[in-house]
């Protein structure tokens, strides 16, 4: 069977407020991955309509992201749930 990696980019500009994953933890489509707190101090939940195991996690709690930065890479487990 193929291996898809699916990269997770930042929506925007932000410090790392949390992070709910770490390597090697399996997580389902769209639950949160990370949470950032932007500068006009919004929370912005992280995550991806893939399922999988995460493979690498490139931030860590209180770190500066910016939009478009890969926080996180998965290895897409290529099922298909149906859900929305």
């Amino acid at each position: 069977m193929k291996e898809v990696l699916q990269n997770v980019y930042s929506p925007c500009d932000g410090t790392i407020k949390e992070v709910f994953v770490d390597r090697s933890s399996y997580v389902y489509e769209w639950e949160p991955l990370l949470l950032i707190e932007t500068k006009e101090q919004k929370e912005i939940e992280v995550s991806i309509g893939v399922s999988g195991t995460v493979t690498s996690v490139e931030f860590s709690q209180g770190q500066s992201v910016t939009s478009n930065a890969i926080v996180t890479t998965l290895l897409d487990d290529l099922e298909i749930t149906g859900s929305d």
